[in-house]
């Protein structure tokens, strides 16, 4: 009225962070192949919104494109099809699986493939060639479908290395969730969800800090795991993550926005100098994170796996990487539990590094409690 500046001017509201740099620099997407159920659905509109301009590929099936999967040639551009392609698909096939690992359901997960090129991954395994982040639209009939199975299941009566009160369903076994909320709400449906299931909690594992989950409300009901693993192995083996350091910065304002916190120390590659490295990430996590991180706190030790069909492709676009993943004196073959031939290290040197990883932990953060070791 008089002319004066405002004394409590409002404050800007924040940009989302999937419009950030940082976050174009992982997705900037400008090719999308997509079922016309995909392109049609709620979900689908929302995501081709986001995405003026970009250039659309109806296909009969996500999982047959002849230009992605089976395509040799794509190889050398691992990483840029990772940053460009989009997949967009219906999930017909919802299912429930028992886990009594890291959770004690997998539930089917809202994606399939990833924009990070984690040199270990095990989901292009099954693809060949190319394995963009694949999104299903149809998150109503998936939250629907979790939903029910929670329900089915009733009160957890008896404790476990999963959790003591809650059953615990991993809805990001084929993707990493944080990044799958840079292109669409599939994540927020899902945290969403679960914080109206008392008897159950959500779990994923992510690289990526995305501060957009910040705004989620999960009020407890979503368990964020933050993979680490030493700087030097993440430098050559977690192409295109967030640094380990700002992962393990991100714990404490994950807990304070409502989510339980814990950490998968994944994948342990051996190779000269782990045992120093790992004790130096222990150390680091001693040091910066606050009590009450440590507190709710608890890991789970992974260790690695690989695949022969893997290791060639990874030849193809990342050879540095397979000077220490691939290591045939200490490892053999081994039929996995979902089927997969893989490759793992010995049983006895695997028992041997567990125990000395243990020992570390022991030392250097004994605070932090092993959930499982594998």
């Amino acid at each position: 009225m008089f002319g004066w500046p405002d004394d409590d001017p409002v404050p800007p509201v924040p940009q989302p962070f999937r419009d950030s740099p940082q976050a174009r620099r992982l997705l900037d997407v400008r090719e999308v192949y997509a079922e016309r159920a995909a392109l049609d659905s709620p979900r689908g509109r929302q995501i081709m919104s986001r995405l003026p301009g970009v250039r659309v590929t109806e296909v009969e099936s996500h999982w047959r494109i002849p230009s992605l999967h089976g395509n040799d040639g794509n190889v050398s551009r691992w990483v840029r099809v990772k940053t460009e392609t989009l997949v967009l698909g219906v999930k017909h096939s919802l299912s429930t699986r028992p886990n009594g690992r890291s959770a004690d359901w997998i539930a089917p997960g809202p994606s399939n493939g990833c924009a990070m090129s984690c040199a270990y991954c095990y989901v292009p395994r099954r693809k060949g060639y190319a394995n963009p982040i694949t999104l299903f639209t149809n998150i109503e009939a998936i939250v629907a479908h979790v939903r029910r199975h929670v329900r089915t299941q009733g009160p957890k009566t008896t404790p476990n290395q999963c959790d003591a009160h809650s059953w615990v369903y991993d809805i990001g076994e084929n993707g990493d969730c944080s990044v799958d909320a840079l292109v669409c709400d599939n994540t927020a449906d899902l945290v969403a969800a679960f914080r109206g299931l008392p008897t159950a909690k959500a779990s994923f594992a992510t690289k990526f800090v995305n501060p957009d989950l910040l705004r989620l409300d999960p009020q407890g009901r979503t368990r964020v795991r933050f993979s680490l693993m030493p700087p030097d192995d993440a430098r050559l083996l977690d192409i295109r993550t967030s640094p380990v350091a700002e992962r393990i910065a991100a714990a404490a304002d994950f807990l304070d926005a409502g989510y339980e916190v814990h950490f998968n120390l994944s994948p342990v590659v051996l190779r000269p100098g782990w045992q120093r490295d790992w004790a130096e990430l222990l150390v680091h996590l001693d040091d910066v994170l606050p009590e009450r991180v440590k507190e709710q706190a608890a890991a789970e030790i992974i260790m690695l796996t690989h695949n022969e069909a893997l290791h060639e492709v990874n030849l193809g676009w990342h050879p540095r990487a397979e000077e220490v993943l691939w290591q045939p004196a200490a490892q053999e073959t081994k039929r996995s539990q979902n089927g997969a031939l893989n490759v793992r290290y010995t049983p006895q040197v695997k028992q041997q590094s567990l125990a000395r990883l243990r020992q570390l932990l022991s030392a250097h953060a004994p605070w932090l409690r092993i959930r499982y070791a594998f």
